[in-house]
């Protein structure tokens, strides 16, 4: 599986383990997280550390969990990005969406801080 998944603390931590975040990843992230959310788990990391490219339908995925988890008072953040990564955030003015962290323990300490 492209995708590994870590619970640190109440924090659910989503490792995309895949150089490309297409469409496969975004079902697989899709299917995990509704899993997990219904749950209880609304703290979620997910770590792109490893990705080089993430497409539209990867995104679509990412920003409707943010919405779901924003309705049960969770939130989802981001850590990792390489350039390219970086650029489509950038293009696609998510980096206002959504909380991003340098590294994975920056962005689980930011829960402790609601």
């Amino acid at each position: 599986m492209e995708i590994v998944e870590d619970l640190i603390g109440d924090v659910l931590v989503e490792i995309i383990n895949s150089d490309r975040a297409t469409l496969r990843e975004a079902e697989d992230l899709k299917d995990m997280l509704m899993h997990k959310i219904s749950e209880g788990h609304y703290k979620v990391v997910v770590d792109l550390s490893v990705c080089e490219f993430v497409d539209s339908t990867f995104l679509g995925v990412l920003v409707n969990t943010l919405k779901k988890l924003s309705q049960l008072n969770g939130d989802l953040k981001l850590v990792g990005f390489k350039p390219a990564v970086r650029s489509m955030f950038e293009l696609t003015r998510l980096f206002r969406v959504f909380e991003t962290f340098g590294d994975l323990q920056e962005a689980i300490k930011s829960f402790g801080n609601k």
